[in-house]
């Protein structure tokens, strides 16, 4: 049995590289299994077009446009954490920026997968890139969101390159694949202080242009709906509310995500309390400011009282939405806000409950925002009403297992947490640490 002679930080992180239990297997199993069943609905979508869902002409978007929505204010989150606080210089970031980055860059690929879902006839998906018109928001979507999802997989990929190679030389030698693997990907990095100003230029570079790009995707996502004369939806607060939604959600997701791999993989000298404090007191003063923009945009529609507009607002707070409604207003907005304000972020689990509720509701509210208004009548007509068939629900379901899915196997492929960012934290007061050759362990 070989034995590689590794620091005390580089063993805790490359310990879920190379061991995996039963539970791991077992939940990979269940979420292929979910994915499988999603695979399935989507083939008898494609068989038998959208008359399989319950979508109809008057209501033509549904449960994937909500998805999608939501997956791309997901990746809001790692935006904000990776690239905004790194701008920032703030340290504490640092063990929870690849998880941050992951989620970015799969919640993005999640998205355009429901895009492509929502589409009756995918094959012919190319006459949007074609035949599209540049006066189109569809268009200034796809240009969007492709730009963001591929500066988000570089900008996932660049901080990997010095742990990569890392794992090329420490990682052990049963593992041959593996070690190919990052031999290839690490190319001919050797740490030398050329390649680290590099590195870091380039980091700097992504960070400032994936933050406006991460800005303009749900901006236009919003203008989409907003650039429409319909009640709910053409008002110029959509796109805020939209970008303010998303790093919400976002943060959310981060903290859930960060829980879970801290728990599994037993991460809690590296992902600490703090980083669940700092995280929650954001996501307060987020609640807060959605909460602004959310009354905001009621009260902007309930005081004219304009015709289309009372009959939205009846739909959302006394008819057939109103129970989705009311628990995204008080179990989505107010109980997180409560919980966090109560606890100053200082309990990790009232934290995570509050991330949980805080999903729950925005998913609530993406929901909210799409079918309420496209089942508000144009003229004169009873409204249409909406509710998901079986083919949509196991879609959607598929689409979250395969978020988790992706974020399974990348922990179990890549470091989660950055050695070498994690390495160069400021050192806290205290007594001076051992000498290296006290500090060494083991990876077999």
């Amino acid at each position: 049995m070989d034995k590689i002679v590794v620091s005390p930080l580089e063993r805790t992180v490359m310990l879920p590289l190379v061991r995996s239990g039963r539970r791991f297997w077992i939940l990979v199993a269940a979420l292929v299994a979910v994915i499988a069943w999603g695979a399935y609905a989507y083939s008898v979508q494609l068989a038998q077009g959208l008359a399989v869902t319950g979508m109809k002409d008057r209501v033509s978007w549904g449960l994937y446009i909500s998805t999608f929505v939501f997956f791309i204010g997901v990746s809001y989150g790692g935006t904000l954490v990776s690239a905004v606080l790194r701008l920032f210089h703030a340290e504490w970031r640092k063990p929870i920026t690849r998880l941050a980055e992951a989620i970015t860059a799969f919640a993005l690929v999640i998205s355009a997968v429901m895009i492509m879902v929502d589409l009756g006839r995918p094959d012919r998906v190319l006459n949007l890139v074609l035949f599209g018109r540049v006066e189109s928001p569809l268009i200034w979507d796809l240009l969007s969101v492709t730009l963001y999802l591929g500066a988000s997989l570089i900008f996932l990929f660049l901080p990997l390159i010095p742990d990569l190679a890392t794992l090329r030389d420490k990682m052990p030698r049963r593992f041959r694949f593996r070690r190919w693997l990052y031999r290839k990907l690490a190319s001919h990095w050797h740490n030398l202080p050329e390649q680290r100003r590099t590195l870091e230029k380039a980091i700097l570079v992504m960070s400032l242009l994936v933050i406006p790009l991460a800005v303009s995707a749900h901006t236009v996502t919003a203008w989409i709906f907003g650039m429409t004369l319909r009640a709910g939806w053409h008002t110029a607060i959509l796109g805020p509310l939209f970008v303010v939604g998303a790093i919400f959600s976002g943060i959310a997701t981060v903290i859930l995500v960060m829980a879970a791999f801290r728990r599994y993989y037993r991460l809690h000298s590296l992902i600490t309390p703090e980083h669940f404090r700092n995280l929650g007191l954001l996501l307060l003063a987020l609640d807060i400011i959605l909460l602004y923009f959310t009354l905001s945009e009621y009260m902007t529609a309930a005081f004219p009282a304009e015709s289309a507009d009372v009959s939205w607002l009846a739909q959302l707070s006394q008819g057939p939405y109103a129970p989705m409604f009311w628990a995204m207003i008080l179990g989505g907005f107010l109980a997180p806000a409560a919980i966090l304000a109560a606890t100053r972020g200082r309990s990790v689990a009232w934290t995570v409950v509050a991330a949980v509720l805080v999903n729950v509701g925005m998913w609530f509210e993406r929901f909210l925002i799409v079918v309420p208004t496209l089942s508000t009548p144009q003229m004169p007509v009873p409204a249409g009403l909406y509710w998901p068939s079986w083919v949509e629900w196991s879609i959607m379901a598929a689409a979250f297992a395969a978020f988790a899915l992706f974020l399974a196997l990348f922990a179990r492929v890549f470091p989660i947490v950055s050695m070498w960012e994690a390495r160069r934290k400021a050192p806290s007061p205290g007594p001076s640490p051992a000498p290296a050759e006290t500090r060494k362990g083991a990876v077999e």
